[in-house]
């Protein structure tokens, strides 16, 4: 059995018909008996990249005791010309974040993942101090384990002021290395309460979204700041206590 945090993420490819388009990360968040996905909205639709798929694969696994073992599950986006996946927003405009609930009877049985729930999610923000350590869960350029279909993990510290919204946005910062695929990340910190055998002894902090960089930078004499912004993960309890979509 592997670590329980590598069976949170899963690798989301994006189509067009049977084009594919993408590959970027999500990972699972139930609630009640709810099963989601959650990835950025940009891995969704994308107007100024002309980024408009209309379906996503996301992969599972089929065998707790061979992890070689997995399966393509396809998710439609649209049905009747209406979106099935659910976007956040807040007074400073769009958020970054999105959710698409799994149809529990489409899964495959067995099936091998494991979810965040709202106990999962940090209530107290204060508590979180600048350049606490952080692990960010990913498909960097799609580079994983191919064999037993895992991803892998980057370090990252907190970067800026956590619970306080960056810029006036819904993000707080990370000093990270990270690259295209990462996008929908969960970004996690370790839950030092937790019991040592608990199923996902994580905080689920925020979504990664994408690279901070600044648009005065010299690029033949000055690096990338290596900054990225992280929306909090709180988000997800609004998406996910919307009504049921019908099946």
């Amino acid at each position: 059995m592997t670590e329980p945090l590598l069976l949170s993420a899963t690798q989301i490819s994006t189509f067009e018909g049977e084009r594919l388009l993408t590959r970027a990360t999500g990972f699972f968040f139930a609630r009640d008996e709810r099963l989601f996905v959650s990835t950025s909205r940009h891995v969704l639709l994308d107007e100024p990249s002309k980024h408009f798929p209309d379906r996503i694969e996301i992969e599972l696994h089929t065998d707790a005791h061979n992890l070689t073992q997995s399966i393509g599950l396809s998710m439609p986006l649209y049905r009747e010309g209406k979106s099935l996946w659910r976007q956040g927003e807040d007074p400073s405009g769009e958020i970054d974040v999105a959710v698409l609930e799994v149809d529990r009877t489409a899964l495959p049985e067995p099936v091998l993942l494991r979810a965040f729930t709202p106990e999962h999610l940090q209530d107290s923000l204060d508590e979180i101090e600048a350049g606490s350590a952080l692990l960010i869960v990913g498909f960097p350029l799609g580079f994983h384990d191919t064999l037993h279909h895992l991803p892998v993990v980057r370090q990252a510290v907190i970067a800026s002021s956590f619970g306080l919204r960056f810029q006036g946005q819904g993000y707080f910062l990370t000093d990270a290395r990270t690259h295209r695929g990462t996008s929908g990340a969960p970004v996690v910190m370790r839950d030092r309460t937790a019991h040592s055998d608990g199923e996902l002894p994580w905080k689920l902090l925020g979504v990664h979204s994408a690279r901070l960089d600044m648009l005065t930078r010299d690029n033949e004499q000055d690096e990338s700041l290596g900054l990225n912004c992280a929306w909090y993960a709180d988000i997800l309890m609004t998406l996910t206590d919307l009504p049921a979509q019908p099946i």
